[in-house]
């Protein structure tokens, strides 16, 4: 990768090993790392960068990551640059249902999730731009907990054109809701921790989340129909009677209209 194409993070942290560590990880990963030790000393560093992403740490002396993300939020509510939170993930989606980051790690956090995490955002984030700048994709997040089924998957909404995020239990289905705020969510009924029809109606509580369409997939013959889930206000537009890519693929196509490219 050439220096040019590095892409530029801001990493945010007042445990110096940590910063440093952390710092040499993401280099070796091939990014441009820049850093700072306190929540005011980040804030000199975006005077002279744009960073493609930041990793924030949210317990720090100062004005603190809250601080930090206050700083950097505008009028609309969202921050000028995507943030990667720093965080325990005990109560994660209640406490940071409104708080418009771009994804959460666990500290002390294990390098290769955190490398997964920030490749996740920024390439869901350069999909953004090519929304916006009319030549996106539809975006959706998947919920399949079998490795083999969410590989296929991933590989047939990304042949149709779509930005693919995914997760493997319901919990993580809901934090990958909340800050990646998909244009629709393909979701197995039976699902490692939470059901597909309990995420939809947790899904439905979230002010930022309850509009997003949802559309539940089985293959035992146990899904009911999508009156069924709505009764008590959830979002859910389709049930797929299985797991089979075209089947999955098309629902989604009929529940979202292609973007013009």
């Amino acid at each position: 990768m050439e220096q040019s194409e590095k892409s530029k993070i801001l990493l945010i942290d007042d445990d110096t090993s940590l910063l440093m560590m952390l710092g040499d990880f993401l280099k070796f990963g091939g990014y441009e790392v820049v850093t700072a030790d306190s929540g005011e000393e980040g804030l000199r560093r975006i005077e002279k960068m744009s960073p493609d992403l930041i990793i924030l740490d949210m317990s720090m002396p100062g004005m603190g990551g809250i601080g930090f993300l206050k700083a950097i939020t505008t009028p609309s509510g969202r921050p000028r640059y995507p943030v990667l939170v720093l965080t325990a993930r005990a109560n994660m989606a209640e406490f940071f249902a409104d708080v418009p980051v771009d994804g959460f790690i666990a500290k002390p956090c294990d390098t290769d999730d955190l490398l997964d995490e920030v490749g996740r955002i920024i390439f869901l984030r350069r999909g953004d731009r090519q929304a916006q700048s009319g030549g996106g994709r539809r975006k959706v997040l998947l919920g399949e907990d079998d490795e083999a089924i969410r590989k296929r998957v991933v590989r047939a909404f990304g042949d149709a054109n779509y930005v693919v995020d995914v997760a493997s239990s319901g919990p993580e289905v809901l934090e990958r809701a909340i800050v990646g705020r998909p244009d629709a969510i393909v979701c197995k009924l039976i699902l490692k921790a939470m059901n597909g029809d309990a995420v939809a109606n947790m899904l439905k509580e979230m002010p930022n989340t309850a509009g997003i369409p949802v559309i539940i997939y089985d293959d035992s013959g146990s899904a009911s129909s999508p009156s069924a889930y709505n009764r008590s206000g959830a979002r859910v537009v389709a049930v797929v009677g299985s797991n089979a890519s075209a089947d999955l693929v098309n629902a989604a196509d009929s529940v979202l209209p292609a973007k013009s490219f």
